[in-house]
């Protein structure tokens, strides 16, 4: 019977994470743009920014960036030849997926920490 694995979850999460991360960088773009456009075009992309939803992608975009920068160095061990063993494949899965997570939530909480949102 088929079923789904670690290995092959992270490697379509890591695709889709780049996707994401793209997209963010078009937002990025879009707000520089309004930087230089006004202080109209600047306040109404700070005050998206600061809604629920735009908290919410700003979250998930800082999710995708630690999934990826994760993913990328695992990546990069496995090309050292390091972690081809199924046990340490798995293993090494499930640390990028909690570690992001970790990670995302310790950017934030260093932003909320800071004050940067208010």
């Amino acid at each position: 019977m088929y079923r789904w694995q670690i290995q092959m979850v992270t490697s379509i999460v890591h695709r889709a994470t780049g996707i994401i991360l793209a997209l963010g960088a078009l937002l990025i773009a879009a707000a520089l743009v309004a930087l230089a456009t006004g202080p109209d075009a600047w306040t109404f992309m700070s005050t998206q920014a600061g809604t629920w939803y735009g908290l919410v992608f700003l979250f998930l975009w800082t999710w995708a960036f630690s999934y990826h920068l994760l993913n990328g160095i695992r990546h990069l061990a496995q090309d050292g030849g390091l972690g081809y063993a199924i046990a340490a494949f798995t293993r090494n899965g499930w640390l990028v997926s909690a570690g992001s997570l970790v990670l995302a939530l310790l950017i934030w909480a260093g932003v909320f920490a800071k004050g940067a949102l208010a």
